[in-house]
């Protein structure tokens, strides 16, 4: 779905060692394709709000690539190390009802936040997604906030959207977790495990115009988008604005 800036290289020991972004594009372009799935939970008669929907998403992601099972000889190693080494493709669709606990049933992890619920999933092949997940609706993810979100906390890792693109929920979804994804790429160890600790903590806040020049041109991680749904090819869509990275720049 989504492409990203390669990150800019650091004096930082060990900061981002393990990105497939530091790798020649051709590379991730030749290999096979795999996707990671989300499934947000959608009530008719109770959706989440859509701020909570997209910072549960960026949650989930990093929940899925900190998973013992992501890691080593983890069941979900081989999947994820593949899904690395092409496109960082991620895809979200909607559940409710019967959909949502079959959902439940695969392996996977159910990430919550203050209402929203997200389930990610190991990556799959780009054309082989189980059953349980590929009768899902990818559309219908148009989710509201019932009020103006409240500035971020000072101490937050913020994922900045920009305020000059029109995106559903679920595309705002997969970007806010590309977004965390980069970010987590440039950390180093010891600001991983903060991050962790505090159980992936962040906010997801939709730019100010007259600041979103400089968030994307500061030197902080950008998602370009691919160009795939939605929106053209190459637009900057969110701004990864980690304390920790803020502090290198």
């Amino acid at each position: 779905m989504s492409t990203q800036d390669a990150p800019k290289t650091s004096d930082v020991p060990a900061v981002g060692a393990d990105s497939p972004f530091r790798q020649e594009h051709a590379a991730r372009d030749g290999a096979p394709q795999f996707v990671l799935p989300l499934v947000v939970r959608i009530e008719k008669a109770d959706p989440p709000a859509r701020t909570d929907a997209l910072e549960t998403a960026a949650r989930a992601v990093l929940v899925l690539l900190t998973d013992e099972r992501a890691h080593g000889e983890g069941e979900w190693a081989e999947a994820v190390r593949d899904w690395q080494d092409a496109r960082i493709r991620k895809v979200v669709r909607r559940a409710r009802g019967a959909e949502w606990r079959k959902a439940g049933t695969l392996p996977g992890v159910t990430v919550h936040g203050e209402r929203a619920e997200v389930r990610v999933f190991p990556p799959v092949p780009l054309d082989g997604w189980p059953k349980e997940l590929a009768k899902l609706q990818v559309s219908g993810t148009d989710l509201d906030d019932p009020a103006p979100a409240a500035p971020a906390a000072a101490e937050l890792p913020v994922l900045w959207l920009n305020p000059d693109l029109d995106m559903s929920a679920g595309k705002a979804m997969a970007q806010a977790g590309h977004a965390a994804q980069l970010a987590w790429w440039e950390l180093t160890p010891a600001e991983r495990d903060a991050w962790r600790e505090s159980g992936f903590r962040l906010a997801v806040r939709t730019a100010a115009r007259e600041r979103w020049a400089a968030l994307s041109g500061s030197g902080l991680p950008v998602v370009r988008d691919a160009g795939f749904t939605e929106i053209a090819p190459g637009s900057c869509t969110v701004v990864s604005d980690h304390p920790a990275l803020r502090a290198r720049l």
